[in-house]
């Protein structure tokens, strides 16, 4: 689960990952499932799918399986989300003040039926993405596509956007066979949201020129993807890979007796034990906030500055490291360690139960009560907000906050954690793109920001800061303007960051070159 910006994708991706995954391993398996070369490859993972179509697509399951099918301008080797590399473009040029980037494709790119990949499907796809207006939309937000001739791609934005290489290799921005996606409703112009109808038909079939084509599709028990055996690029280890809707204790005992040769959705606990498989453990880019809401008229205890100070001191974010387990990490700011911008691990702020409790009884505040809203039906990471919520209950007591948990289902919290009426939050945010920019929404005035009640103006210095980033174009600067915007939102504001769970792949040892991705975890056409 990622809690995106897009108003439809959790509530409905949330829904089919808890209530769906109760379906378990169901479906054939096939008798060659365990080994490689023109084998069949079995993914079991928890699902959370709505589509296959790629400008409607913004869900974990579906970018994992979208990944597979269609190819991007660009994309990320194996786990290194740092540094974009060619996929159908071969090469790339970006203008100095970052505001357009030229693209040229390679020539020998054909679709699963043959036909040339030209700069006109690239120019179609990027624009459907744009007006057909679903969940993966903003993603070309201020950017235009042209095409000076067949192979070429010019992608210009309205201000510096140095997070354009990054934005492009996520699997929505997938370059579809124009010609025959237009033959069967698809349309890439304004008004496309009404016009276009090509989804059941992109459910059903694919129009990618990735390894692997789509065989058949389901959103509550499995995926099967076969070979494309019009494919440029070097020939896929496995003929067949299914992708199966199994919770994650059933996973586990799948891929223990064979069934499945990997497992997408264990927690730390569930991974002891499993020496004789191969285990991928490390931070997950998806980091667990807190934050109080800063918005008077919501709350005028959650709203204090001194209170605030309190509960950043209060929470014992070792306590919660240890209870997520093995891998997991305090996050030390909102970007994630594995991006560019990232605070140092020992940056992260300590407990200190003294300053918490001088900074409540500066406050004014006594013995107050405040109620912390989460999603109660999901895991993230194999990982309950439910737990996180009681250990900070427990903190806060410490300090002298009483905290009344208030758990709802994931589409009734969302309502009020997308409106800013929570009083306290519990929350998680996994990347649109894996660009430091992406974590502006943090800000006064911004997506995450309003929705902890920090309107614009709030932090005058800090946004100065945040409009600063979004605009610089050297690496090295706008590092050091992510590093010093979270060290200011450590100091003062009503957002706290509590921690990277484990990201976690266990699968067979006959699995070669298993990696986790931060976009579409198993990086499924570089196996083998």
């Amino acid at each position: 689960m990622k809690i995106r910006r897009s108003a439809g994708v959790l509530a409905a991706a949330v829904a089919l990952s808890t209530l769906l995954a109760a379906c378990g391993g169901g479906g054939a398996t096939p008798s060659s499932a365990s080994g490689q070369g023109g084998k069949t490859l079995v993914i079991d993972t928890a699902f959370q799918l709505k589509t296959t179509d790629p400008a409607r697509m913004f869900e974990p399951t579906g970018l994992l399986i979208d990944q597979s099918i269609y190819d991007t301008l660009l994309t990320f080797k194996g786990g290194d989300v740092t540094k974009p590399v060619p996929a159908l473009a071969e090469s790339y040029t970006a203008a100095p003040d970052a505001k357009s980037f030229t693209f040229k494709l390679r020539t020998d790119a054909k679709f699963s039926d043959g036909t040339p990949v030209t700069s006109a499907d690239v120019v179609f796809s990027l624009n459907r993405v744009k007006n057909v207006k679903g969940n993966p939309s903003f993603l070309m937000d201020g950017l235009t596509v042209t095409a000076p001739d067949p192979a070429t791609v010019v992608v210009a934005s309205e201000k510096p956007n140095t997070a354009v290489p990054f934005i492009l290799p996520n699997p929505a921005l997938g370059i579809v066979n124009s010609a025959v996606a237009k033959k069967n409703g698809a349309s890439d112009a304004e008004g496309a949201d009404k016009a276009d109808t090509a989804e059941s038909f992109f459910n059903a079939q694919s129009l990618g020129s990735g390894p692997y084509v789509l065989d058949s599709y389901s959103t509550t028990s499995q995926v099967v993807l076969t070979v494309n055996e019009k494919y440029w690029g070097p020939k896929p280890a496995y003929a067949k890979v299914v992708v199966r809707n199994t919770q994650a204790n059933v996973q586990r005992l799948n891929v223990l007796k064979g069934e499945s040769q990997i497992a997408v959705d264990l927690s730390p606990e569930q991974a002891k034990g499993l020496d004789q498989l191969q285990i991928v453990n490390g931070a997950s880019p998806n980091v667990f906030f807190v934050f109080t809401n800063n918005n008077p008229e919501i709350s005028k205890i959650s709203s204090n500055p001194k209170f605030q100070e309190a509960v950043r001191y209060g929470i014992d974010y070792q306590s919660l490291v240890d209870l997520a387990g093995e891998g997991a990490v305090q996050a030390p700011g909102v970007v994630p360690s594995v991006f560019l911008g990232a605070l140092p691990a020992g940056d992260g702020v300590k407990r200190d139960v003294a300053r918490a409790k001088a900074a409540l009884a500066e406050s004014g505040l006594q013995n107050p009560t405040v109620k912390l809203n989460y999603p109660s039906d999901v895991q993230v990471n194999g990982l309950n907000f439910g737990d996180l919520a009681a250990r900070v209950q427990a903190n806060l007591k410490e300090v002298g906050i009483n905290v009344e948990l208030a758990p709802a289902s994931v589409q009734t919290a969302l309502e009020s954690y997308r409106g800013g009426t929570e009083e306290m939050g519990l929350w998680q945010w996994g990347p649109d793109f894996p660009d430091p920019s992406n974590y502006l929404n943090f800000l006064p005035g911004q997506l995450v920001g309003l929705r902890a009640g920090w309107a614009e103006g709030a932090a005058p210095e800090l946004e100065e800061l945040g409009a600063k980033a979004g605009t610089t174009v050297e690496d090295s600067e706008r590092s050091g303007l992510y590093v010093d915007i979270q060290h200011k939102m450590n100091e003062a504001g009503p957002i706290m960051p509590l921690i990277q769970p484990a990201q976690i792949l266990v699968a067979a040892k006959s699995v070669s070159n298993l990696q986790s991705n931060a976009l579409w975890l198993v990086n499924v056409r570089e196996l083998g």
